[in-house]
């Protein structure tokens, strides 16, 4: 009887730790499967699941401005700069910049605040309809991107699946934004203004959905700034 019994647990063992097995196996195979069909998804298909999926994120930025050069026609990088961002949708984000010099800014959907620590100056302005159309929107603003930009596939460059996406509005500071995009994820940005001057962004360690602090996005004026408001 005990042969029997003992014969008895131990095929039922088995069988749930077969029966683990294939289920460990098919979450495996979904996440590849899920992972392989983004890699191979157009950016507009890339961009809509990530805008759909994303409620919130942080990561680090890297930022070049590339200026053409009046004699010789070519661009010439003219500056650098580099920082952090987190943002939660709609119209929450923290941008700041670290090198060469700090500066924040930094919006709690309803204003816009922007720190400038060397001068310990903080310059307020009401978010309204601004984030609409700008280039801030594609990441931090509403689900409804559509209302406000043309989005098209755009040429796959270095590694990645570009959307192209024109503002609607006539009056804004960028007239084009090319959105580049892996395995997903925007892994770089390209802003272009009514001058010529390209503004190019890249991003790393892209974390979706990070867990966030209450208050999280309310700003405190540091101790002696000025403010000023706009």
């Amino acid at each position: 009887m005990q042969k029997k019994i003992t014969a008895s647990v131990i095929g039922s063992n088995r069988s749930n730790m077969f029966a683990k097995f294939k289920s460990g196996r098919l979450i495996v195979g979904l996440s590849l499967s899920m992972a392989l069909s983004l890699a191979h998804a157009s950016a507009l298909e890339q961009f809509k699941s990530f805008v759909s999926s994303t409620q919130s994120a942080k990561g680090e930025f890297y930022q070049q401005l590339v200026k053409i050069d009046a004699a010789s026609k070519t661009p010439k990088v003219s500056s650098t700069s580099s920082g952090i961002f987190i943002f939660a949708r709609p119209g929450k984000f923290i941008w700041t910049y670290q090198k060469p010099y700090e500066q924040i800014l930094q919006a709690d959907g309803d204003k816009l605040y922007i720190y400038d620590k060397d001068l310990n100056q903080v310059t307020t302005k009401s978010l309204g309809n601004a984030l609409g159309s700008s280039p801030a929107a594609i990441l931090f603003g509403s689900n409804d991107l559509e209302k406000n930009f043309i989005l098209k596939e755009g040429q796959s460059k270095d590694g990645m699946e570009w959307l192209e996406a024109t503002p609607k509005a006539k009056d804004t500071t960028f007239d084009h934004i090319g959105i580049g995009l892996k395995d997903g994820l925007p892994q770089a940005m390209e802003l272009r203004d009514s001058f010529g001057q390209v503004s190019l962004l890249t991003f790393k360690n892209f974390v979706k959905n990070p867990p966030l602090s209450a208050g999280q996005f309310k700003f405190v004026v540091p101790k002696g700034a000025d403010v000023f408001s706009n």
